[in-house]
């Protein structure tokens, strides 16, 4: 029967652990085994049952842990009987008398092994980094880091490093290794993202994507490239992970493999690991825009003309409900923050988000985010709650950053009840997808309605659909500012073009799409209704051909 022996002679058992599943060791009230001494994180390490096989592993990188006194890497370490761990000031000695055969242990043991990169492979420049950077963990008193100033803490790691470097000054002149170049990374492995840390800083790069086999791609204006730089280790790469999902509360491990999350700065992360990633740990992350563009950035862009920003404007003005769709990394949630800031300033906004993105200037909003399950499976307040939710808090504007599933029929019906002027995003490969997508989510929601009673819902509640596509050239254009009409009979959608973009071809000196943008002549209802109205509003935006760009 596995268990931990503490030092008054109690135990803790490891029974009921099925594959896959860990204890947390910890000083937090939640912890499987709590801890309350000096130097224990609340999540400070975890015992695993990897089939059969026991492996201990830490999961706070300013705590490190250590089995017969030696470091345990992120990566983890295959538990025997008599084992001693060493959390914070507590000595624990792990008993699997009662665990599997040694035959079936040792076969666990060489499945283990084969995880980590074999040290025969490693250059030198590799052995030594890794070697230091045990060494630097293993020396250095950590207790106490959490209240250390970030500079504080910097300063002391760099001198450790400086130290240790110095030591194994011979060993670095004999393979070649430059001192600065050891002391960077080891720099950026111990406090930051390691290799990621200069493409997180680079404003030019929108978009991160690491591979299990340590190469690394970066999307730079619309393009993906591989970057000048790859992980020699896939150990690495586990500990940003590591380093990434901790201080969100989330964990990640074979018995929970994929983590969405941000960072602190609100760029977007996901993490698969093994077993559901085949090739090793992966991580993408895309960038969060800290200088926030405007519709005139837009329009420098190409993304639209003049025209169709004062027309987009005048309909968020006056309460349209605009859809904004387009498929993966096109440019929906920047457009969707642009359109939010046409709200008048006098109104009460209330957003709803997964990962909070949009960053709204008015002074009376109210920001929600959903919350995923915790580590223990429980607590989680999806989409479809909040916007629920928010019926409640007497909101002029709803604005939900993504609708993917049940909420948005309440989102629709939030759009039929008085919550004019509402904005969203959804996934769609074309504006004539966004009908069918919003009948199949509305459907996810459980309720059993007809289709004519939803698609009745969509045509009173969706006013223009504007899609946005990111093309083969890595431009970003609105191709398409199209109304919602139901059809004589009320029993199908149309979409009528306002405003879109003709493709003509492609530049191939440059591969330039080229093409222009084009008014159809349509003229929306609302339109209309301001016209009678008697409200002004420029009617050059209705220009027969807005001037190509």
């Amino acid at each position: 029967m596995p268990s931990l022996l503490h030092p008054d002679q109690t135990q803790s058992s490891l029974t009921g652990l099925k594959p896959g599943e860990f204890f947390v060791l910890g000083s937090a009230a939640n912890a499987d085994i709590r801890l309350t001494a000096d130097g224990v994180a609340p999540r400070h390490a975890r015992i695993t049952n990897d089939n059969g096989l026991y492996t201990l592993a830490p999961l706070s990188p300013k705590s490190p842990v250590f089995l017969n006194d030696q470091y345990v890497d992120p990566d983890g370490h295959p538990l025997v009987s008599g084992d001693k761990i060493q959390v914070g000031e507590w000595s624990l000695v792990f008993d699997d008398s009662g665990a599997l055969p040694s035959g079936e242990s040792t076969a666990g043991r060489e499945t283990f092994a084969k995880r980590r990169k074999d040290d025969s492979t490693l250059t030198d420049f590799e052995r030594l980094k890794r070697k230091i950077h045990s060494a630097l963990i293993e020396r250095m008193n950590l207790r106490g880091m959490e209240t250390s100033s970030p500079d504080e803490l910097r300063l002391r790691t760099d001198r450790f490093i400086l130290s240790l470097i110095e030591e194994h000054r011979e060993e670095l002149r004999q393979a070649g290794i430059q001192a600065e170049t050891l002391r960077r990374d080891l720099l950026q492995l111990a406090l930051g993202y390691g290799l990621l840390d200069d493409l997180l800083a680079d404003p030019q790069v929108s978009e991160i994507m690491c591979l299990g086999d340590g190469r690394i791609y970066i999307e730079k204006k619309g393009k993906i490239t591989l970057a000048d730089r790859k992980f020699d280790d896939p150990a690495e790469l586990r500990t940003i992970i590591e380093r990434i999902v901790g201080p969100i509360g989330r964990r990640i491990d074979e018995s929970s493999p994929i983590v969405d999350g941000r960072l602190p700065d609100g760029s977007r992360i996901n993490a698969v690991v093994e077993p559901i990633a085949l090739d090793g740990p992966t991580l993408d992350i895309r960038k969060f825009t800290a200088n926030q563009l405007g519709i005139d950035d837009l329009i420098q862009g190409d993304s639209l003309t003049p025209q169709m920003a004062a027309f987009l404007e005048l309909a968020v003005r006056y309460r349209q409900n605009v859809i904004v769709s387009g498929g993966t990394g096109s440019g929906k949630t920047t457009l969707l923050n642009i359109l939010s800031s046409f709200i008048p300033a006098d109104e009460r906004i209330v957003t709803i988000e997964d990962s909070a993105e949009l960053r709204l200037r008015q002074d009376h909003v109210v920001r929600l985010e959903s919350r995923p399950v915790n580590i223990e499976g429980k607590g989680e307040i999806p989409i479809r709650t909040l916007v629920k939710n928010a019926l409640r808090m007497r909101p002029d504007r709803i604005v939900v950053g993504e609708c993917r599933g049940g909420e948005a029929l309440d989102m629709l019906q939030a759009m039929n009840t008085g919550h004019d002027g509402s904005l969203t995003t959804l996934h769609a490969n074309s504006p004539r997808d966004v009908i069918s997508r919003l009948e199949t989510m509305a459907l996810m929601s459980g309720l059993e309605l007809p289709q004519r009673a939803i698609r009745q819902q969509i045509a009173s509640a969706v006013n223009l659909v504007c899609h946005q596509s990111r093309l083969p050239d890595g431009s970003r254009r609105i191709v398409s500012i199209a109304e919602v009409m139901p059809s004589p009979d009320g029993e199908d959608l149309a979409l009528r073009d306002i405003y879109c973009f003709r493709r003509t071809g492609i530049d191939k000196a440059t591969g330039r799409i080229l093409g222009h943008y084009e008014y159809t002549g349509v003229v929306p209802a609302f339109i209309e209704i301001l016209r009678a109205s008697g409200i002004p509003f420029d009617e050059s935006i209705f220009a027969a051909t807005p001037a190509a760009p």
